[in-house]
C-alpha cells in the first residue's frame, strides 16, 4: 500500500472528551480491525498552550508527584494530549473500535526540564498499525515543543483485541519474570480511578464505578494504566532528560493493594500472588 501524504490541523483549543467518547462508540459497529487496514494521516497540532496549574497539582497530589515545584512531571503532557489522540482514534477513519481499545505500552523520551509556567505546542498523529498476537496494534505518537525546540515525546500502542490467522508480534501472556526487590506497598482507595479520572480528564468508566466497569466485564473498577506508570515514577524518580518504557501487563482492580519492586532502573507493580501488573525501566536520556 502507498504511504498517504500527511496533512496538518491546527487546533484552536482542546477537543472535549465526551464527544469523542460518544462518537467513538457510535461508530464502532462499522470498524473492521485489521493490521493492513488505512489510518489516519492527520497530523493535529495544538500551538500555545499553557499548563492549568490547579490541574497539574491535582494530578500530583493523586500520582504522589511533589506538588508546587516549576516542574511537569514526566507523564503530565501524555494528559495534556490525551483529548488529541481521542479525536483520531474516534475518528471514522480511524479502524479500531474505540471501546475496549487497551493501553499496551508507553515509551517516553524527555530531553530536558519542562517549567509549568511555560508555553508550549502540542502534536499527535497516529504513526501506524501493526499485527498483535491478539488483534491490531496502533502507535500513537505525541510530541511537546517549547518553541521549535523538541522538549518530549512519546509512543503508546493501543490493541484492539479480535481474531487472528495465525502467530503475531506479541508478549506471550504466561510471561512473569521474577519479582524485583519490593520498595514499598500501596493500599489503593476505591476512589483512585475518580480522582485520577478528575485530574486527568480520562473519565473512562471502567475506572469509576464498580457498576460502570462491570458493564465491561470487570469485577470491579480499574486503575488507569496511566495512573500506575506515574505512580511508579513518582517513587522511583527521574532525571531532568530521561527516557522511560512502560508495559501494562495487567488491570489493578480498586480498592487493592499492590507492591512497588525496582532494581537498577527498572520498575515493576506486583499484586496478589505475584501478579504483574506494570513493568518499565528508566534512565537518563543519552547526552
Amino acid at each position: 500500500m502507498t504511504t498517504a501524504a500527511r496533512t496538518t490541523t491546527t487546533l484552536t483549543g482542546v477537543p472535549a472528551l465526551p464527544p469523542l467518547l460518544l462518537r467513538g462508540a457510535l461508530l464502532t459497529p462499522l470498524k473492521r480491525p485489521r493490521p493492513d487496514a488505512d489510518f489516519p494521516r492527520t497530523r493535529l497540532v495544538l500551538p500555545g498552550l499553557r499548563v492549568d496549574l490547579a490541574r497539574l497539582a491535582a494530578y500530583e497530589r493523586v500520582c504522589g508527584f511533589p506538588t508546587g515545584a516549576d516542574a511537569l512531571p514526566v507523564t503530565y503532557p501524555h494528559v495534556l494530549a490525551f483529548p488529541m489522540a481521542m479525536r483520531l482514534m474516534s475518528g471514522r477513519d480511524f479502524p479500531l473500535p474505540l471501546p475496549g481499545l487497551v493501553h499496551t505500552s508507553i515509551g517516553i523520551t524527555r530531553r530536558a526540564a519542562m517549567p509549568a509556567t511555560a508555553e508550549y505546542g502540542l502534536t499527535a498523529y497516529v504513526e501506524g498499525l501493526a499485527p498483535h498476537r491478539r488483534g491490531t496494534e496502533a502507535t500513537v505518537v505525541t510530541e511537546l515543543r517549547a518553541g521549535t525546540d523538541l522538549v518530549w515525546e512519546s509512543r503508546s500502542t493501543y490493541l484492539a483485541r479480535h481474531r487472528t490467522a495465525g502467530h503475531a508480534p506479541g508478549e506471550s501472556s504466561a510471561a512473569n519474570p521474577e519479582a524485583l526487590p519490593a520498595r514499598a506497598e500501596w493500599r489503593l482507595a476505591g476512589d483512585v480511578g475518580r480522582r485520577y479520572g478528575a485530574a486527568s480528564g480520562d473519565r473512562n468508566p471502567i475506572h469509576l464505578h464498580p457498576f460502570t466497569a462491570r458493564l465491561f466485564g470487570f469485577p470491579r473498577a480499574i486503575a488507569h494504566g496511566m495512573w500506575t506508570v506515574a505512580r511508579c515514577l513518582a517513587e522511583h524518580g527521574t532525571p531532568d532528560a530521561a527516557v522511560v518504557r512502560a508495559d501494562f501487563r495487567a488491570p489493578v482492580l480498586l480498592p487493592g493493594t499492590v507492591t512497588y519492586g525496582a532494581k537498577d532502573g527498572r520498575f515493576e507493580l506486583r499484586g496478589d500472588e505475584g501478579r504483574l501488573h506494570l513493568s518499565g525501566e528508566a534512565g537518563p536520556y543519552p547526552a
